[in-house]
């Protein structure tokens, strides 16, 4: 009797054993405090994520039909939200805390934190908190609230399997770094009418006008004859792909009324089949102070960047390299440049080269 009693208990100890040892393998990193599942496997299913950043500021994102739009449906850079689903998709886990820095952590995240709450197929899933990097710089500390596991209870530490690095300069909340850089983005067989208007320099002026395969350009109001239908394709190409250099972060309301309140130097005014006048004003920079020169009292100007006003009233800063293009106009056409001065009394001399 005590022979079996024993084989009772020694098969019971061991079933016990068995058991535990399968329930490890099943939770294999897991734990009941800790919660690592971040990853989403099926990014296709993604369609909203709202990043609140540490100092409450919140930018919400949307899909719809395969585009991603801020939550007015405004362009966003679609390759910044790449980014983002890069991270949802190949993040893992690399470590546990120690306990005694789990608390220390805890605490530092619940007063300072990224949000990044994810939606799949129209609901909740998942919310990312980030807090900072590891001691490496190779991973993230973050916590999880997960709508199927719940909030985990201490944070862990977190990397990307497809590179080193940290995790949260991926997900920010200001606006002005989610802005399409696109300004302009016309098919040849969208454009209608461009008017380039020179304030300062109106010799410099010209206009295109496109109908079907019909196309002119003008200067002081005549038609210039014998240009050659190549020489506008060429022209009107640069259209295509035009883009801002950065947005506006220097300028405050009242200089940006300000700045609106002067004559910019030109308009540009793009037009497409069908649609209304879109017209672009831009502004020079001022880069240092008034000088004299002889009997002259010159003002120093960015030779590089200037300010755009766009058709919506936003301000954003250019470049000259890109813009070139489109302004000089005599670089594709034989325009009449008689009477037209620089800024420092030369007779205009430019050199343009068309890649």
């Amino acid at each position: 009797m005590k022979k079996l009693i024993i084989i009772i208990v020694a098969l019971g100890g061991l079933a016990g054993m068995l058991y535990f040892a399968m329930s490890l393998s099943e939770n294999d990193g897991k734990s009941d405090s800790e919660l690592i599942e971040f990853a989403i496997a099926d990014i296709e299913t993604v369609d909203k994520i709202i990043i609140t950043d540490k100092f409450e500021n919140v930018f919400e994102l949307r899909k719809t039909n395969g585009t991603w739009t801020d939550k007015r449906g405004g362009c966003v850079t679609q390759d910044k939200v790449s980014f983002c689903l890069d991270a949802f998709k190949n993040i893992e886990f690399k470590g546990y805390l120690s306990d005694n820095s789990k608390e220390r952590f805890t605490n530092l995240m619940a007063a300072q934190h990224i949000k990044v709450k994810i939606f799949q197929n129209g609901k909740w899933s998942k919310t990312w908190y980030l807090g900072p990097s590891s001691q490496s710089h190779d991973g993230q500390i973050m916590l999880l609230d997960d709508a199927k596991q719940g909030k985990s209870g201490f944070p862990v530490i977190m990397e990307l399997n497809n590179m080193k690095g940290i995790i949260d300069p991926r997900f920010y909340a200001d606006p002005l770094q989610w802005m399409c850089q696109d300004l302009i983005t016309m098919k040849l067989s969208e454009v209608s009418k461009i008017d380039v208007k020179f304030n300062d320099e109106p010799q410099r002026s010209f206009k295109v006008t496109k109908n079907g395969s019909d196309m002119k350009v003008f200067q002081h109001g005549k038609e210039l004859k014998g240009i050659g239908s190549s020489a506008i394709y060429d022209y009107l190409s640069n259209y295509q792909d035009v883009n801002f250099n950065t947005a506006n972060y220097e300028l405050n309301a009242v200089k940006m009324d300000s700045l609106k309140r002067t004559s910019p130097f030109c308009e540009l005014s793009v037009k497409k089949v069908g649609q209304k006048n879109e017209t672009y004003k831009l502004y020079r920079i001022i880069s240092g102070p008034a000088q004299q020169v002889g009997m002259a009292e010159m003002q120093d100007m960015d030779i590089d960047r200037f300010w755009c006003e766009l058709p919506s009233g936003e301000l954003v800063k250019c470049q000259y390299f890109v813009f070139n293009r489109l302004l000089h106009g005599h670089a594709y056409f034989p325009l009449d440049l008689t009477g037209v001065k620089t800024h420092d009394g030369m007779q205009l001399i430019e050199t343009f080269i068309i890649e």
